[in-house]
């Protein structure tokens, strides 16, 4: 499905609007949280600033996409569902750092066009700092063009990594693969938001990213970034990106190959590769080349 790049610019606009006002809502609960409430998985959480700043995106999106399909963190699936246009937003993406007042939090809207990111906004309320990115548009901090680094080693790099709710029922939980990367590199960071995570990577703060245990929100727009600062977005094995898997290999394309290959030496190292599961694959997207 082709979408034109005039299109995609008020799309991107509407975008930015629902993210701006997101992050106002966001930061006005910053130290200012009556309660905290775990979802149902320990350490899964969500406060008052979450469903008031999901609320304002839906709102906005509403007001001007009423005919498109959303998929929320907070609320699921809403609008229409039939609809090519699906909207994946994080109302607070970094919920546990938010919380404890850790300022590594962010507001993440991305658009999926037949299953394939299109647009993507970050807002990062705490720094003030706004990423913007669009197919063909090519992705921005601050209304500034940015691109991904020049680093073409890992002994020389930086990357960043997380940990999923489930870690401590599983043992694919991404433990060797830090421990393991953690020696080869400058160091290996954990920030505690997938969609800042992203960010970084595209900006050049950060080398390459890898995770498990993501959903549509938590990504969407961190992959638009990325792919239009020249990053590189695939499956562990280097294959086409299954949004379903919930796993992603995120790097500045020069680290790729190599990051590949020690994600999956690791794997093979341990059981953990021979037991996952593959099922119910809602989604399915390949980068563009």
């Amino acid at each position: 499905m082709m979408t034109s790049t005039s299109q995609l610019q008020i799309y991107l606009d509407i975008a930015t609007e629902a993210a701006l006002a997101a992050g106002a809502v966001v930061q006005s609960y910053y130290g200012a949280l009556d309660g905290v409430v775990e979802k149902g998985r320990p350490g899964d959480l969500v406060t008052q600033a979450d469903k008031a700043s999901e609320a304002v995106i839906l709102d906005v999106l509403r007001r001007h996409v009423p005919q498109h399909g959303i998929l929320a963190e907070e609320s699921g699936n809403v609008g229409n569902s039939t609809s090519d246009y699906l909207w994946a937003i994080d109302p607070l993406d970094g919920t546990t750092n938010f919380a404890h007042q850790y300022p590594s939090f962010a507001v993440s809207i991305g658009l999926l066009v037949a299953g394939s990111p299109h647009v993507g906004v970050i807002f990062d309320p705490f720094h003030q700092e706004l990423f913007r990115a669009a197919r063909g548009l090519g992705a921005t901090r601050d209304r500034r063009p940015i691109s991904v680094s020049q680093t073409q080693e890992l002994s020389k790099s930086l990357l960043v990594t997380g940990f999923a709710y489930d870690r401590r029922e599983t043992p694919d939980n991404n433990y060797a693969e830090f421990c393991h990367l953690t020696h080869l590199t400058q160091g290996v960071r954990r920030s505690g938001s997938a969609a800042l995570d992203l960010a970084y990577v595209a900006c050049g703060r950060l080398d390459g990213y890898w995770e498990r245990g993501l959903s549509p929100w938590d990504i969407t727009a961190g992959i638009v970034l990325l792919e239009e600062a020249k990053g590189k977005v695939t499956a562990y094995d280097q294959s086409p990106f299954d949004m379903a898997s919930g796993r992603i290999l995120a790097t500045n394309g020069y680290l790729h190959a190599a990051l590949s290959d020690e994600l999956l030496h690791v794997r093979s190292l341990t059981s953990v590769g021979n037991n996952i599961n593959n099922s119910d694959r809602a989604f399915s997207y390949e980068s563009p080349t």
